[in-house]
């Protein structure tokens, strides 16, 4: 077999397919990014617990005046029961370490926070509640605090900033399930696509394959184009999808990580690390797609 041959043939059938080529190379790109894409989503959740997770407090507030809580009836906490949640945090293995915020503390922190807030002036630095912040060693045992401290006298609540956090990785998690469903329809259509074109291409080249047969080129001969085409369409659609994955990185992290400096975005070694993934993966579906439907449709 003459390369020169085989490469004559794969130029004669991306040339007389051109359309369907481009909308294969299209198709393949749209697929490959959003599976690309969920996979960097998923490690951009990842590199936030890991982040996010080592900075979790748990808070016990200690009772006010005006708290109704049943636990409370509008009795502030005392200072000996302040010591003694103390006296016990000390003496926890898995407490990492504990600091003390006060009423006013908690205070001067919520009109930095909230400058604009019109309750500022209302409230009285008294009606914030006195509070242990609490950092622990493995922040997923929160349970363990909330069981130890929720029913001492003088504490009103125990929270963990953890369960705001789910809701927000939750909330990544669906968007990477939803990016996996339109990804599995795009490959539906970009391997149907492939499966047409190749069909297409085939039946226009028939008397040229039927004259091959006479010769006796084998079924690798004949077949080897129609194969090459599909994967160099994919080929360029993956090397598109990879374009787009490093240049949606560059853009989002120029325009967010000035105003969104809380999350600890991944870097450019983890989208180069996918890109071989998605040309591996869609010069591969494209051979395959393109053996199997020339196994049942190249007939001479």
């Amino acid at each position: 077999m003459r390369a020169q041959f085989v490469l004559s043939e794969i130029a004669v059938g991306l040339r007389r397919n051109l359309t369907m080529t481009v909308s294969v190379v299209i198709s393949v790109a749209l697929s490959l990014a959003l599976a690309g894409a969920s996979l960097l989503v998923r490690d951009q959740v990842d590199a936030m617990k890991d982040y996010w997770y080592d900075k979790v407090e748990v808070t016990i507030y200690f009772c006010t005046k005006t708290d109704r809580a049943p636990q409370c009836a509008g009795t502030a906490a005392t200072d000996q029961q302040i010591a003694d949640v103390k006296a016990r945090l000390e003496k926890m293995p898995l407490v990492q370490e504990f600091t003390f915020e006060s009423s006013a503390e908690a205070f001067r922190r919520w009109q930095e926070r909230s400058p604009d807030n019109q309750l500022i002036p209302a409230v009285r630095a008294e009606a914030l509640p006195q509070s242990w912040r609490v950092k622990l060693t493995d922040p997923t045992k929160y349970e363990v605090v909330q069981s130890a401290f929720g029913t001492l006298p003088g504490v009103g609540s125990v929270q963990d900033q953890k369960k705001v956090l789910e809701k927000l990785f939750k909330l990544l998690g669906t968007l990477q399930k939803g990016a996996f469903v339109i990804m599995a329809l795009m490959l539906f259509v970009a391997l149907s696509l492939i499966v047409n074109t190749v069909r297409v291409s085939a039946f226009s080249r028939r008397r040229e394959t039927g004259i091959m047969r006479l010769v006796g080129a084998s079924n690798l001969h004949v077949q080897l184009p129609f194969i090459a085409e599909a994967a160099i369409a994919a080929l360029l659609g993956s090397a598109l999808a990879s374009g787009l994955l490093v240049g949606g990185h560059y853009v989002l992290r120029r325009a967010l990580a000035e105003q969104l400096k809380f999350i600890d975005f991944i870097g450019l070694s983890s989208v180069l690390s996918v890109i071989p993934l998605l040309l591996v993966a869609g010069t591969g579906m494209a051979a395959i797609a393109a053996f199997l439907t020339l196994r049942r449709h190249l007939r001479v």
